[in-house]
């Protein structure tokens, strides 16, 4: 019996391929993204992924492939894909003289919205963004989280069926990427969001499935629950006490050497054995413990990360960031 082909997504590519005379930036790629989802396209800086969002926001044409979004052609869609889209740059520029409430209505009459209409739907949006008390203040007096959540509000005015998100936390401190990144969660459901990004922590905390691209080609893509499942490693996580670096180290090389080792990385203190062997290592790791003379704060398995499966089908970190 023939296998079905997938069932085209809200942004489907088939072969879609861009290159810059010698260099291949993105490498035939097929991506079915779900509708309603939010999907986490991840990669090192350099990877493709700027790209991608460019030819699938039509601001770029490709080599060689087809990419639809929301079952417009995006190399041929022009206003239609105009209007089910909306998009945040990398780095988005305001008129900083501008208030929150002007940026949003100037925006919407760009979409062709007046009246009572528009100003109903940036009220919505303001409400959306938390944006309310601070919507008569100038935008050059916003802080960073500020105008991020201000570009997914100016992103998201024309309800689009797409959101497309160019690293839109890379570049915040911790309150402003946490603000952002629950604006981005509740947009769940309401439109496709698709981010991508280099912070592993930031995709694993919001993203409902991910993609992992590398030199252009994309290494894979799942749910992010199977993706975790389905390339997990028992990993025993020992957190020693302060001021035991000869030993922590000394301890690492002597796991290291176990048969049950898969590897060992040892990260501000903190050591992580990857093993082939749970059980076994569990039982055998302690001994090797109390005879270094390491004295442990906390010992436990624990559940793989993004960063595990990354490092697992990449091989290397990269620009990736935790």
């Amino acid at each position: 019996m023939t296998a079905l082909a997938p069932a085209p997504g809200e942004v489907s590519t088939r072969g879609l391929t861009k290159r810059y005379r010698l260099d291949v930036a993105l490498d035939h790629l097929d991506l079915d993204v779900p509708a309603g989802c939010v999907f986490g396209f991840l990669g090192p800086n350099g990877a493709g992924k700027t790209t991608t969002l460019r030819l699938l926001t039509g601001l770029s044409r490709p080599t060689a492939g087809s990419a639809t979004v929301a079952g417009i052609d995006a190399t041929t869609g022009g206003r239609a894909l105009a209007e089910r889209i909306g998009a945040l740059d990398q780095d988005p520029r305001y008129y900083g003289w501008m208030s929150g409430r002007e940026l949003l209505t100037f925006v919407g009459r760009l979409y062709g919205l007046d009246g009572m209409a528009l100003r109903t739907r940036v009220d919505e949006v303001l409400e959306t963004i938390g944006l309310v008390d601070a919507a008569k203040r100038r935008i050059g007096g916003y802080s960073g989280g500020m105008r991020q959540r201000l570009g997914i509000g100016q992103a998201m005015l024309p309800r689009p069926a797409v959101l497309f998100l160019d690293e839109p936390v890379s570049s915040l401190d911790p309150a402003g990427r946490r603000d952002v990144l629950e604006l981005i969660g509740r947009l769940r459901g309401t439109c496709t969001v698709f981010m991508s990004t280099h912070i592993l922590n930031d995709v694993e905390r919001v993203c409902d499935r991910v993609g992992i691209l590398d030199h252009g080609r994309l290494v894979t893509e799942a749910p992010m629950d199977e993706l975790l499942a389905s390339h997990a490693r028992p990993i025993l996580e020992l957190d020693p006490e302060p001021d035991q670096e000869a030993a922590v180290a000394a301890l690492a090389a002597t796991v290291r050497g176990q048969a049950w080792t898969r590897d060992v990385r040892v990260e501000h203190g903190l050591i992580r054995v990857f093993v082939t062997d749970a059980e076994r290592a569990a039982a055998e790791v302690l001994p090797l413990v109390v005879m270094s003379g390491v004295r442990l704060a906390r010992f436990e398995r624990v559940r793989p990360t993004l960063e595990d499966v990354f490092l697992a089908l990449v091989g290397t970190a990269g620009e990736i960031r935790a």
